[in-house]
């Protein structure tokens, strides 16, 4: 099922990049993120609850937890960081490999 997920510490068309990318290689659909609103919003084919656990312990691996999932201050600090360095990675890595330089 096509389903919308509100996520937090996406700023940028890198982010979303590092996003789609780690998202499709994990096997996932439909995959894509909304940038223009707030929160940004992260759009894929989630079939059942296993697949919803490793949808979102994949972003959260990268820096980027749902939206009131962040366990506090250090827990946040960290996924930002976490988040900072997907966002550069995204920047300078393509989606696809056709998009190569």
């Amino acid at each position: 099922m096509i389903t919308v997920f509100e996520v937090a510490n996406i700023r940028c068309g890198g982010c979303s990049n590092t996003i789609t990318k780690a998202l499709n290689e994990a096997g996932f659909k439909e995959v894509s993120v909304d940038l223009s609103c707030e929160p940004r919003k992260v759009t894929a084919d989630i079939a059942d609850d296993a697949q919803l656990a490793h949808f979102k312990a994949v972003l959260r691996n990268l820096g980027y937890p749902l939206v009131g999932d962040e366990e506090g201050t250090i827990d946040n600090a960290a996924l930002k960081l976490k988040s900072f360095v997907s966002c550069a990675i995204g920047k300078f890595t393509p989606v696809n490999e056709s998009e190569k330089l």
